[in-house]
């Protein structure tokens, strides 16, 4: 079984579009939905639907996924971006690699919603990353064993980058998988920020992590909706 965690954190305008995908997905799964105090009306979108679990835990990403894993069932857990779209058959691919061992973990290509060429290039750019360096960003739609989960001591206590940090650990043990289909994720927040300034800012963000130069400006992370 595959045990899906979505954290949130005032995402009711993403969250309906995301659930609707999901629940026509086919196999084996579980939904878990991790809230981090939401003030807007995601727990009411949360609520309207049956099929998910619903989880409070204090905000921060890697808090919220990790209180979600400790009560998760399946053999995979992957974790899921409450504006990302994952792929048809996804979850039933999962199904079907549970008896593979040599598959620990892994995520999935990544695109943006929309049509602008500059999107398409970022994410281009993104997928040769993933490739090359085998680190699956947090909007890939990362999923691994719960055994390896649980041995790699979950994510992370951070507030950012989380995602990087998980999955520097989760090299020491396997290398992940990176599936041919693609998620797809809102566009919004990179549309409002200006795309060639999100794109920037990822870069520093990222040069700042592998030169270990001292953490940037909170305000450099700030929360878009």
């Amino acid at each position: 079984m595959v045990s899906v965690v979505i954290p949130t954190y005032n995402e009711e305008k993403a969250l309906p579009a995301t659930l609707a995908a999901l629940f026509r997905q086919r196999g084996d799964y579980e939904v878990l939905l991790v809230d981090g105090g939401s003030g807007d009306r995601t727990r009411d979108v949360a609520a309207a639907e049956s099929r998910l679990r619903f989880i409070s835990a204090p905000k921060g990403r890697a808090v919220q996924m990790n209180a979600a894993a400790r009560l998760a069932r399946g053999e995979w857990l992957l974790f899921l971006h409450a504006d990302t779209l994952l792929p048809e058959g996804a979850l039933w691919g999962l199904n079907e690699l549970e008896g593979d061992a040599a598959v620990q973990a892994g995520g999935f290509r990544h695109c943006f919603s929309g049509t602008d060429w500059r999107l398409k290039v970022v994410s281009r750019l993104d997928n040769l990353r993933a490739g090359w360096t085998r680190i699956i960003y947090g909007d890939q739609a990362l999923f691994v064993r719960r055994g390896l989960f649980e041995q790699v001591g979950g994510f992370p206590d951070r507030p950012v980058l989380e995602d990087i940090l998980f999955c520097e650990k989760l090299k020491r043990f396997t290398r992940p998988v990176l599936l041919d289909r693609c998620v797809v994720t809102d566009s919004r927040k990179f549309v409002q920020m200006g795309i060639w300034r999100s794109l920037a800012r990822c870069v520093v963000i990222l040069l700042c992590h592998m030169l270990r130069l001292p953490v940037l400006p909170q305000r450099f992370f700030a929360d878009v909706r």
